[in-house]
C-alpha cells in the first residue's frame, strides 16, 4: 500500500514548521530543524530509508529539500528511480519516473534560483558582519580554548604529544588545533 510521506525543514530551532505542508494529508511525516547546506540530516536519511515504490514524498519547496543543486537532482533522480514520487508543492512540480527535456531544463532553472537565493543570503550576511566589526559591535566568536591552554598544548606539541589526541583531549577539532598551532 502506498504511502504519503511528508518531509519538513527549517534552518533553525526558532523558526515554526506549521505553514510547510499544511492541509496536506500524510501518513508519515519526517522533520528537521537544521540547515539544509548537507543532505547529512537525521530525519532526512530516516525518511530515505522509509520511502518504497509506491510511496510519494511531499515536500514544501525545492530548498526545503537541500540547497545545492546537484544534492536536489541527486535525491529526486534516487527516490524516482526507485520508484518514489517526488512532489514539491510551492513550485507545483511532481516527479514519478524520467524527466523529459522541459521538466530538466525547468528543475535546474528553479535549483539554480534557490542557489542564487542562497549565495544572496551568504553575501548579505557577510556585508553585515563587516558593517557591525567596523562599528565595533561585532566582535565574532569567542575563542574555544584561553590563551593559556593554547600554550599548554603548544608546549605539549613541542614535548612530542599527538595532535590528534590533544585535540580530543581539549574538545576542539583538528583543523581548530593546527590554525592556533600556526599562530
Amino acid at each position: 500500500m502506498s504511502k504519503n510521506i511528508g518531509y519538513i525543514r527549517v534552518s533553525t530551532v526558532d523558526q515554526n514548521t506549521d505553514r510547510q505542508l499544511d492541509g496536506v494529508e500524510l501518513d508519515k511525516r519526517y522533520e528537521d530543524k537544521i540547515s539544509g547546506a548537507s543532505t547529512k540530516r537525521p530525519q532526512l536519511q530516516a525518511c530515505l530509508d522509509y520511502l518504497r515504490d509506491g510511496d510519494t514524498l511531499h515536500v514544501h519547496s525545492m530548498d526545503r529539500l537541500a540547497r545545492s543543486m546537484r544534492d536536489i537532482e541527486d535525491l529526486v533522480k534516487e527516490l524516482t528511480g526507485r520508484g518514489v514520487t517526488v512532489r514539491f508543492h510551492k513550485e507545483g512540480w511532481t516527479f514519478n519516473g524520467k524527466m523529459d527535456a522541459t521538466q530538466t531544463l525547468l528543475f535546474q532553472m528553479l535549483g539554480a534560483v534557490s542557489q542564487f537565493e542562497r549565495s544572496i543570503i551568504r553575501e548579505r550576511q557577510a556585508e553585515g558582519i563587516a558593517k557591525a566589526k567596523a562599528a565595533g559591535k561585532y566582535k565574532g566568536r569567542k575563542p574555544t580554548l584561553s590563551p593559556e591552554q593554547v600554550q599548554e598544548i603548544k608546549d605539549k606539541v613541542a614535548a612530542g604529544a599527538e595532535k590528534k589526541a590533544l585535540a580530543q583531549e581539549y574538545g576542539v577539532s583538528r583543523q581548530t588545533l593546527y590554525r592556533m598551532l600556526a599562530t
